[in-house]
């Protein structure tokens, strides 16, 4: 029991020491600042970023509905199916638009 909590505890530990490494950007130094190029964020789309934000978002929980480990009494096809149908919607809509 002993053995399966430090497991626990140091499985945790290096969880946390990655994630904070990945969030926490790189500190620049005053001599190399130019050297080092600052990170550039995600453009974000000028028009309707509501319908991006959308469809990011319907196609992030499309890729999970797809890789799922059961079928969810059989509704995950009509999810998948509905899911397909939102997005050529979407991408409808943006296309109106211009």
């Amino acid at each position: 029991m002993k053995i399966r909590t430090l497991g626990v505890v140091v499985l945790t530990a290096l969880i946390l020491a990655v994630a904070f490494s990945v969030s926490v950007p790189a500190a620049s130094h005053a001599g190399n600042a130019a050297a080092v190029p600052a990170a550039m964020p995600a453009p974000v789309p000028a028009d309707h970023p509501e319908i991006h934000d959308a469809l990011a978002s319907l196609r992030h929980a499309r890729e999970h509905l797809e890789h799922a480990a059961h079928d969810f009494g059989g509704h995950r096809a009509d999810a998948l199916r509905a899911t397909d149908e939102a997005i050529h919607q979407l991408e409808i809509c943006l296309k109106f638009d211009k």
